[in-house]
């Protein structure tokens, strides 16, 4: 089974501003992002996921998938039993990290 996500606004309206090479980028990362999150070993290198810092309400997280392409999600409630839920936050360039 595949962990489940949801979008939240801001992560739709951002995903209307890129570009079809942009988002054809992020869903090359993403399919990264899914086998790392079923393998449990932790995420590759190339996708440079860290914790963003300054966040103290929820523990939000970035994923590099293009030069200047970013996107921040947390985790949420598991939705099927044993699979991490991911909650897609924002997208876009580095301009993303004023509200992530």
């Amino acid at each position: 089974m595949s962990p489940t996500y949801q979008r939240i606004p801001s992560f739709s309206d951002d995903w209307k501003k890129l570009t079809p090479q942009q988002r054809k980028l992020f869903l090359v990362s993403v399919t990264k992002l899914v086998a790392d999150l079923k393998g449990g070993t932790g995420f590759r290198k190339s996708l440079r996921v860290k914790r963003v810092e300054g966040m103290k309400s929820v523990q939000v997280y970035e994923m590099t998938w293009a030069p200047d392409g970013r996107a921040t999600w947390e985790y949420g409630e598991e939705i099927r039993p044993g699979q991490p839920h991911v909650i897609w936050r924002r997208i876009g360039t580095h301009s993303i990290f004023r509200q992530p």
